[in-house]
């Protein structure tokens, strides 16, 4: 008598073996490989006057420069600058986000030359300036709205990030958005659509990472199972970033202001560690880091940094 793979030969009252996870492989951010494994933190830089969280904190050069230091001193990974609001707010357009955003790329790559450089944008013409200038990575959280940022991405061999937005236009909120099956939709647009797209168009595989999106198209409930379903993401093979920081969600799932989420923001990222993501966009770079080493240690990917309990 014959068997399937999975043991349930003739009893189709039995589900099927999932099929194995793809095996992660090395990630390539500017110069730098990263085995599958390590959990990078990329460290937000807001070049916006009305960011939802430092209300401007950083839209001077000085501040901003500041805030780069400050955060590879804590240990962050990547820089990821960002020259537009994502919500609604004050029209930014083309030549302010190049404004807001070109020199300060080139003064960073200048001033730390060994610094992986991430911009946030949605244009196909800011990317092609950014990446003239060092930028790295191109993040694009507006689910490939403009499809020529992945043509400048291919042409400049950066990485780029492929996000989940529902379809939503740039800066904007989802009002009444609904899935049949969230994780279905993220998976169907971000890594069979617009990571294949990316891949065709040739950025290179190894540079192509894969964003759910949390809040973006989404309400709380779908950011949530977002969440609470990442390895089927992760098990695509395809390297998974999240940006998890002081969200909505986190902050209706918990009933707290935007100053408040940081312990609910924390213990997303854990779940999101211990499912594989392996990037993570914050605003708090020594916590995470900490949260991320934790979590590397429990799962034996990474030494202790003092072992002297009970050994002496």
């Amino acid at each position: 008598m014959s068997s399937n793979a999975d043991g349930a030969a003739g009893d189709p009252s039995k589900p099927a073996a999932a099929p194995a996870p793809t095996p992660q492989g090395v990630l390539r951010l500017g110069p730098y490989e990263y085995g599958p494994h390590q959990r990078l933190v990329m460290a937000i830089v807001n070049r916006t006057p009305d960011s939802f969280y430092d209300r401007g904190a950083t839209f001077t050069d000085a501040a901003a420069l500041d805030r780069v230091e400050a955060a590879l001193a804590e240990g962050a990974d990547l820089i990821d600058i960002g020259g537009v609001k994502a919500g609604p707010g004050d029209v930014v357009d083309l030549a302010e986000e190049l404004r807001r955003v070109v020199p300060f790329v080139a003064e960073v790559r200048r001033r730390f030359p060994e610094a992986v450089i991430s911009v946030d944008t949605w244009r196909a013409e800011v990317g092609d300036a950014v990446c003239a200038e060092g930028a790295d990575v191109l993040n694009d959280a507006w689910g490939g709205w403009d499809p020529g940022l992945a043509a400048v991405a291919a042409r400049h061999a950066v990485a780029l990030v492929c996000t989940h937005a529902g379809g939503v236009e740039p800066r904007t909120r989802p009002h009444r958005i609904g899935y049949p099956d969230v994780m279905a939709d993220i998976l169907a647009r971000t890594v069979h659509g617009e990571a294949e797209r990316a891949a065709a168009l040739g950025v290179p595989r190894d540079r192509i990472l894969v964003d759910p999106g949390h809040d973006f198209g989404k309400n709380t409930r779908h950011s949530l199972e977002a969440t609470r379903r990442l390895g089927e993401m992760t098990a695509t093979g395809w390297p998974v970033l999240v940006s998890l920081s002081n969200k909505d969600f986190v902050g209706e799932t918990l009933d707290r202001p935007v100053k408040e989420r940081l312990i609910g923001t924390l213990a997303t990222t854990a779940v999101s560690a211990w499912l594989g993501a392996r990037v993570y966009r914050v605003h708090e770079v020594a916590e995470t880091r900490q949260v991320l080493d934790m979590v590397a240690a429990i799962q034996g990917h990474q030494e202790p940094a003092a072992a002297k309990r009970g050994l002496a």
